[in-house]
């Protein structure tokens, strides 16, 4: 029995009857507006028009055309929009944000605003009828005075009338919350059709998740290799100072100065990312240390780390455009990372960065440890160096070469213009 009333009477049923009368609600106004005009065109007085039932209906014609013309304004779609997901249950997804632009989207949320409006007052003019009517049905058997013929003539004035009174009385019911689910299923089902995303909305909505989510990549590159570097860096300072602490205090203050250099350096680029992502600033506010700048200190702060490096720079780095010199420094960042975690320390890091054949190769070169051999294709940050270089139009090898750890990235560098 429960399973049979709750498509009439459950929570859902419950809420999408709550939106029909919304509707009515709403469509209240515009049907005073129309009796003002009805009423002296059909010559009534007394307020007859509020008593007949086809003076109402010529009202709510006049009136819905006002109504249609009002559901232009910007606010109408969104605040429709709000009222289907949470009194109808559609799935905010299906639904557009926003106002309506474009005339196929204005003329869908006219549509459906002009059948909330209509369904809502026949459901709410119901709503405000029947339940008085039913109710003085089901009490007729237990109140002699209501019998009288002329109170509902249809039914007592047959012999038969009084005995059927309440079931008719519970039909009645039974017709309302029938009408009122049926009506508000049928508009939950239109509601995605009208006031969903027009195909220009979901194109536009899908570029911006595309943007979005490259920001958040090359946010999530940036701080795996600005913060992964420090770390890997910081840790091999502190072992190295722990291992002399007693015998050379000078090498103990040259790491600790490193370490406080480093991570000095990476809070601050954090301190960029993390508001890049809380406050939604564009992709330029990210940190953008570039070859020509931070190149030597790159350098210095990786020998600071215990890890000797000869660097090899054939290039013009000032002249490279800001985004080649920028995405260049994270691949040599990147590289002397991975050395750093496995070559071990003390063994010789080779970079090299020339520039030759209009494009700018980068190398960092590095004898294989023991256990070289985890390394296997990579992880993030040998990803992240092949994205970039598939970014930028270039190419990144990188894998054992005759004893060697080989990283081998060929960016290709912009011919300046031409000069008139």
């Amino acid at each position: 029995m429960t399973a049979l009333l709750r498509p009439l009477f459950g929570r859902q049923a419950r809420l999408r009857w709550v939106h029909l009368v919304l509707g009515g609600a709403l469509a209240m106004p515009y049907v005073l507006v129309g009796a003002v005009v009805v009423g002296p065109v059909a010559g009534s007085t007394d307020g007859q028009v509020f008593t007949s039932l086809t003076m109402q209906l010529a009202s709510f014609a006049v009136g819905l055309p006002l109504a249609v013309a009002t559901s232009l304004f910007p606010l109408t779609r969104p605040l429709e929009g709000a009222a289907v997901r949470w009194l109808c249950g559609v799935p905010a997804d299906r639904l557009a944000e926003g106002p309506a632009r474009g005339r196929a989207a204005k003329g869908r949320t006219a549509l459906w605003f002009a059948l909330h409006l209509t369904s809502g007052a026949v459901v709410a003019g119901m709503s405000l009828a029947l339940p008085p009517f039913a109710a003085v049905l089901i009490a007729l058997p237990f109140v002699p005075a209501w019998r009288d013929p002329r109170l509902v003539p249809e039914i007592l004035g047959h012999g038969w009338g009084p005995a059927l009174a309440p079931a008719a009385g519970v039909v009645s019911l039974l017709a309302l919350a029938g009408c009122a689910a049926g009506a508000g299923a049928l508009l939950a089902r239109w509601a995605p059709a009208l006031l969903g995303p027009s195909p220009e909305e979901r194109l536009a909505a899908a570029e911006a998740r595309a943007a979005d989510l490259a920001l958040r990549n090359r946010l999530a590159r940036e701080l795996h290799d600005s913060v992964g570097h420090a770390l890997s860096a910081v840790t091999l300072q502190a072992s190295a100072a722990r291992r002399v602490l007693g015998s050379d205090q000078e090498f103990v203050r040259e790491a600790l100065a490193a370490i406080e250099e480093t991570t000095r350096r990476t809070v601050g680029e954090l301190d960029t990312v993390l508001g890049v992502l809380r406050d939604g600033d564009t992709p330029d506010a990210a940190p953008a240390p570039t070859l020509a700048a931070d190149l030597d200190g790159l350098l210095r702060r990786t020998r600071a780390a215990g890890q000797p490096v000869t660097a090899t720079v054939d290039a013009p780095l000032k002249a490279l455009p800001p985004v080649l010199s920028r995405e260049a420094y994270r691949i040599v960042q990147e590289g002397l990372t991975n050395a750093l975690r496995h070559a071990g320390a003390g063994v010789t890091v080779a970079v090299r960065v020339v520039l030759r054949d209009g494009h700018l190769e980068i190398g960092v070169d590095n004898p294989l440890a023991a256990s070289a051999s985890t390394r296997g294709g990579g992880g993030h940050g040998l990803d992240g160096i092949r994205s970039r270089s598939r970014l930028l139009g270039g190419t990144a090898r990188a894998g054992p070469v005759d004893g060697l750890w080989r990283l081998r990235v060929r960016l290709p560098v912009p011919r300046p213009p031409a000069s008139s």
